[in-house]
């Protein structure tokens, strides 16, 4: 199982070179990177489209893809090496690949008149059509479209017409072919190009869904024509309100017909046209910058609703039902919107998803890397702030918490390969490129303040800016020169390598040393405090050249290089050697980053795809990281948060990682309040051999130095402190503010950035007020706010918003006049009073301004309808906006009914209890949204938002957060107490190897009546006899001699369960195993047994040592334990519903009924009927019901489900019903493709090995089945330790 957990990814934007780059078909849409195609999958329980796949097995620029029109889950790609593949989305899988194509396919699409067959073209053709399946497969030429005499930019086959095709070429004519007539080459040039060689390409060709014949052309300069492909004549020309304007994209709109929508070139303006007008119904401005592609999705996404419906309205009418006034329409809504999405890609990697009917963004990457990422590195004073250098010649400065960009540079540098902080709060960022030397970017003004070129048009493959003195900066070249320059452009140093040089780095504990790696594989340390230009010293070593070098943090004089030799190798100044290489990459290595805490710990990635992490006392690599879809160059980690990564790759994607795993003693040692030797220690008894990981940097010291200072509540401070340390971003820190509200804290010490986070409801309301406050009165800052800062105009609606949800209607009123927008304002003037709704008629009237507007939220507030609103807002998925009126309205601040408008029953009354018990739904809505999406921290969140302690423990455990989750619950004391001590449970299982039983031990110890718990960790130790009653003694249990004389008196006096107990601590623990299964078969034997009544036996058996279990001669015992605790594991997974493994669990158990002779009170025929009542039972509330007929479950099913819900009880932990879903498993990873032995199913997310090292489940399944069954599988009697 991998160490490294993945717990973050940006994903690529799409890139702006090629044409058809984005496809949809259903409720999926993909668009292109560069190297990698992403597919994004519609969640219908949330109404939000989530990405699902990454696929990454093109080696050059994809080309093109195309949707199969008859199979939703296949999709074609084509790439620049000459390569065609096709893939099963569902599956993740290439179905087929065509190598070496003749000719580079630039443009692909499936014909949609042969099952399949896909067609590819290279610029100046032929069309080649490859046959997949069938008798016919192979590739074939089609006959007569070659030959071509200008490129070809596109081609569309017919969707009904079988076999016709339109080509669209770059001197702006199209060539239209159809069987059986003749072909008609380079004809329908613009009028206004005939007689001239200029060139107009062809920019967009669709062909018109309710007509054989009409196509729809737009060239790129010459605009959009309808044109008729039989008589070759131009039906109409459209026209655009400025000549300025050029269409990069058209699509049909096929809800509306006659309704397509083109995208601008130049800026982001998406304009909807009728065929029978020759100038656009509306243009809506989305983007600052020019569309690339467009997409509309066929089926509009179907909206779920949540909560609990409203009645539909009664559909009888009579005499006095309510009057429906017809809608107005202006002369351009005549045409209305249709309800469509449209997939939008921008230039600058934007990707959107657009309802044109809603006029809004469902879904908005606003900015990502098109193109290879060779650097990341976060911000010194912020370790929330990464920045990136790419390919495309942008430095994007990205918020990891929220995984948005911030800044981006302004671009057109050729490539930036390397950048470098500035150091501490100077808001600057140097950056390295290809061709146009160095630069100094001030990241908040967004402009460049100073250019180096010292080095002329030679490319900078290196840049350093000194850390201990923050006027030096270091360039590295392929001139063969290291220059070390002030800030201010004076030359320091010039040191000549006799080869290109890659790589530099300042000493860290020297402020006059540096390092530098070149091509002629060597690596050499300068001393710039003396004018010598010579090296102080030479390493040499490596068989080729060396790339990147890098100074330990925290051993003085040790440095690594890593080269295209595979090896990364250890140097040591001091005595002028190598002490150790690290082998095992199989391609040139890249990255390279220590830890900054534990002195041994080195990580290096690779052209080779993987990041390896490093124990460099002796050379073994830890864990091998398979995640990124392509070489990995760069690696960084925070000082202040040493235990996050972040990687970046020419998989275009940045993906973050937790390191915490890799030190997981050490967590816990601080859990168990174990003395400090055991948490810090100095580098020199760090590095000692085997020694378990220390602390030893500065982040670890200061924190010890905090809590050395403090008088009164020591424990929860350094249980936070040093949590937030080890955890990764995405809630922890928010977690802690929180505990730190229930805990009485003063508001006045919570942190800046806590109004960012999930708020305690007790502030949220207050927060959002001063913030609207601020927005009405800030005027823009003479630089703008980052990206994208909004207008006056967005920030005035965005504080009537906010004002409005708060309750405060006239304020929202008087915003929304300034704004012009009168009719929403007197919608809701009554609201405030008749009063002054009059004076604002009155205002109106001498302001006549038309506009339309249907908006439901101010009417629900005006007249205090919370109950709609909440679920207006949670049907639209917008769960935060629900929270925010829902606590308005506990707070009073929103009138219910006024008077006489309400005709409800007094029993449907608005009081505060209804209020609270709505925003306790709508948290928990919004907690299950985050845990689904893979994020139990901020699920936990809003549950301690809402003062529910017991919702966010359960959160944590089921997220697998245990350590955080025994922190918080430590510090909550009382109210988190029974959740705690499960943790603390689960937590002593994952200790229960090798090196940690004592550690195990603390932990149980925690537990208040922890007896119980003692007996199994000792009942399973493997150690000697001493060691055995050494631990006794530590756990107060009688030794092993004591152990046999009790257990013989207990079962003499008839009491099993002591009397197993005794015998599992005694010297012959098998003993106990007839007894405990011979009362636990007798109690299934008789009618009335419940779980309570033998899960315990059975539990505690389940701990006897494993080598002990696998004798021969315990075989038949051990089968029926295996068997025993497979059927009670299937109930208590139907008890905490873990849908996913149920039907594993029944089936394990028949398998092992039939394969082994065991004589148990169960049958094979009672199994599979329990479990087919189970699934009838289930399945109606189940979402798999969607697809499937649904049968009603017949009356013995519900006999026998109900018989089955008798004997399993209630969960006495209520919240920990529902599946477990760790951190992570909703990123899509390009890791080998694991499939479960249990399901048969693809593995989204971590995987987790069996003992046999290669059957695989998923971790999240893993854990639940530990945690009702606590056997593996594979029915070998191992037991299983996933936590």
């Amino acid at each position: 199982m991998s160490q490294v957990k993945q717990v973050g990814l940006l994903a690529a934007g799409c890139q702006p070179w090629n044409k058809d780059v984005c496809a949809a078909s259903g409720d999926r849409f993909a668009y292109c990177a560069t190297l990698a195609i992403y597919v994004y999958q519609l969640d219908h329980r949330y109404n939000e489209f989530k990405l699902r796949a990454i696929m990454s097995e093109h080696k050059k620029t994809i080309t093109a893809i195309s949707w199969c029109p008859h199979n939703p889950d296949m999709f074609a790609s084509a790439s620049a090496d000459n390569l065609v593949i096709i893939w099963n989305v569902a599956e993740q899988k290439v179905v087929a690949r065509l190598d070496s194509t003749k000719g580079m396919p630039a443009s692909l699409s499936w014909c949609w008149n042969s099952g399949d067959a896909v067609a590819f073209v290279s610029h100046r053709g032929p069309l080649y059509i490859w046959t997949i399946s069938g008798p016919d497969s192979g590739v074939a030429v089609h006959k007569e479209a070659h030959s071509f005499l200008s490129d070809i930019c596109l081609f569309r086959w017919h969707p009904r017409k079988k076999g016709k095709v339109v080509f669209g070429h770059t001197d702006g004519s199209l060539s239209i072919f159809q069987p059986g007539c003749k072909s008609q080459k380079h004809v329908l040039r613009p009028e206004s190009l005939e007689g001239t060689d200029e060139e107009d390409p062809v920019t967009a060709l669709e062909w018109d869904p309710l007509s054989t014949d009409y196509l729809l052309v737009a060239n790129l300069h010459n605009g959009i024509r309808l044109v008729d492909s039989e008589s070759l004549s131009c039906i109409t020309t459209f026209s655009f309100p400025s000549a300025a304007a050029s269409v990069q994209c058209l699509a049909w709109v096929p809800t509306a017909p006659g309704m397509f929508i083109t995208g601008d070139s130049q800026v982001g303006v998406l304009r909807v046209w009728n065929v029978s007008k020759t100038t656009p119904i509306d243009n809506f401005k989305l983007k600052k910058t020019g569309f690339h592609a467009l997409h509309v999705l066929n089926s509009p996404p179907k909206k779920k609703t949540f909560l609990a419906q409203s009645p539909t309205k009664n559909h009888h009418t009579s005499s006095t039902s309510e009057a429906v006034p017809p809608p107005t329409l202006t002369q351009n809504h005549a045409f209305s919107l249709p309800p469509g999405h449209a997939v939008c890609c921008f230039m600058d990697g934007g990707v959107g998803l657009y309802d044109m009917g809603a006029k809004k963004w469902d879904f908005l990457r606003d900015l990502g890397h098109i193109e290879t990422i060779f650097d990341c590195k976060f911000k010194p004073d912020d370790p929330n702030l990464l920045a990136t250098a790419s390919f495309d010649g942008t430095i994007k400065v990205w918020d990891i918490n929220t995984l948005t960009a911030v800044y981006t540079s302004p671009g057109n540098e050729g490539v930036i390969y390397s950048l470098s902080w500035a150091p501490g709060d100077l808001n600057c960022i140097a950056g390295a490129t290809s061709r146009n030397g160095g630069f100094i970017w001030d990241v908040k003004k967004g402009k460049m303040i100073t250019r180096f070129n010292e080095h002329g048009k030679n490319g900078i493959f290196c840049i350093s800016w000194s850390h201990k003195d923050s006027k030096r900066i270091a360039t590295c070249s392929g001139d063969g020169f290291c220059i070390i320059r002030t800030i201010d452009g004076k030359i320091l140093h010039k040191y000549k390598h006799p080869a290109a040089v890659f790589g530099c780095d300042w000493s860290q504990n020297n402020k006059d040393m540096i390092a530098t790696g070149c091509e002629d594989k060597n690596v050499r340390v300068y001393y710039l405090a003396t004018s010598s230009d010579q090296p102080l010293k030479v390493f040499t070593g490596h068989t080729a050249k060396v790339f990147h070098v890098r100074w330990s943090p925290l051993r003085e004089g040790i440095l690594c290089s890593g080269s295209d030799d595979g090896t990364v190798r250890i140097w040591d100044y001091t005595q002028d050697a190598c002490i150790n290489v690290l082998s095992g990459h199989t391609a040139p290595v890249r990255g390279l980053m220590w830890n900054t805490e534990i002195p041994y710990l080195l990580i290096s990635g690779s052209w080779d795809y993987t990041i390896r992490v490093w124990d460099t006392r002796d050379g073994t690599c830890l864990d091998t990281v398979y995640d990124h879809g392509a070489d990995v160059y760069g690696l960084t980690c925070h000082p202040n948060r040493p235990f996050t990564m972040a990687s970046c790759s020419r998989d275009s994607t940045v993906r973050l990682w937790s390191l915490t795993p890799l030190i997981s003693p050490l967590q816990t040692n601080i859990l168990a309040d174990r003395p400090w030797e055991e948490i810090i220690g100095n580098t020199d008894r760090a590095m000692e051999p085997g020694a378990p990981p220390l602390l030893c940097g500065k982040v670890s010291r200061d924190i010890k130095q905090e809590v050395d200072k403090l008088t009164g509540n020591l424990r929860g401070k350094k249980l936070r402190w040093f949590s937030e340390c080890l955890s990764p971003p995405g809630g922890s820190k928010n977690v802690w503010d929180l505990v730190a509200v229930l805990k009485g804290q003063d508001d006045s010490l919570l942190p800046q950035n806590y109004c960012k986070g999930i708020m305690h409801m007790k502030h949220l309301v207050r927060f959002k007020t001063s913030k609207a406050q601020e927005l009405t009165t800030v005027k823009m800052s003479k630089f703008g706010g980052g990206i994208g800062a909004p207008s006056k105009e967005e920030r005035l609606k965005e504080a009537a918003e906010i004002h409005l949800r708060l309750g405060q209607i006239q304020r929202y009123c008087e915003l929304l006049v300034e704004l012009g927008e009168w009719d929403k304002a007197l919608s809701v003037a009554p609201g405030v009073s008749m009063k002054y709704w009059k004076k604002l008629m009155q205002r109106r009237a001498s302001q006549l301004i038309e506009e339309e507007n249907d908006d439901v939220i101010p009417y629900c507030i005006a007249t205090g309808d919370v109950k709609r609103l909440v679920r207006f807002f949670t049907s639209r998925g917008q769960l935060k906006e629900a929270l925010l009126v829902a606590q308005a309205a506990c707070e009073g601040n929103i009138q219910s009914d006024h008077g006489s408008v309400s005709t409800a029953s007094p029993t449907e009354g608005n009081n505060v209890e209804d209020y609270t018990e709505l925003l306790h739904r709508v948290s928990t809505e919004l907690a299950e949204w985050y845990f689904q999406d893979g994020r139990a921290v901020l699920a936990a969140c809003c549950h301690l938002a809402v003062d529910n302690i017991e919702l966010a423990m359960a959160n944590l455990i089921r997220g697998n957060e245990l350590e955080l989750g025994v922190c918080v619950g430590t510090v909550l004391g009382e109210n988190a107490a029974q959740a705690t001590q499960y943790a603390l449970e689960l937590l002593a299982r994952k200790c229960m190897t090798v090196t940690t039983w004592d550690l195990a031990a603390d932990l149980l110890r925690m537990i208040p009546d922890n007896e119980l718990f003692l007996v199994k960790l000792c009942a399973f130790y493997p150690g000697c006899t001493a060691e055995i009653n050494d631990l006794h003694s530590k756990c107060n249990l009688p030794s092993l001699e004591e152990c046999v004389q009790m257990a013989e008196t207990c079962y003499a006096d008839g009491d099993i369960f002591q009397a197993v107990k005794y015998y599992l601590l005694s010297p012959e623990p098998e003993k106990a195993l007839p007894i405990g299964i011979s009362f636990v078969k007798e109690q299934i034997g008789s009618s009335d047994w419940t779980l309570d009544s033998i899960c315990p036996t059975l539990d505690l058996l389940s701990y006897i040592r494993t080598e002990r279990l696998v004798l021969h001669k315990c075989s038949e015992v051990r089968n029926e334990l295996l068997i025993l605790c497979g059927y009670t594991g299937a109930l208590l997974a139907i008890r905490r519903h873990y849908t996913s493994i149920v039907p594993a669990l029944y089936e394990y158990t028949s398998q092992l009924l039939k394969r082994r002779e065991v004589s148990v009170p169960l049958q094979i025929e009672q199994l599979s009927v329990e479990l087919d009542a189970w699934r009838a039972c289930t399945l109606s509330t189940n979402k798999a019901g969607d697809d499937l007929p649904y049968t009603p479950p017949t009356e013995l099913q519900r006999k026998i489900y109900s018989s089955i819900l008798q004997r399993i009880k209630e969960e006495p932990l209520k919240g920990l019903i529902g599946p477990d879903y760790v951190t992570g498993s909703n990123l899509p990873s390009h890791s080998d493709v694991h499939v479960s032995c249990l399901t048969g199913l693809r593995i989204q997310g971590p995987v987790f090995f069996l003992e046999d090292g290669k059957s695989a489940i998923s971790l999240n399944d893993a854990l639940m089945w530990a945690k009702v069954n606590p056997f593996s599988p594979l029915g070998t009697g191992i037991r299983l330790n996933p936590f």
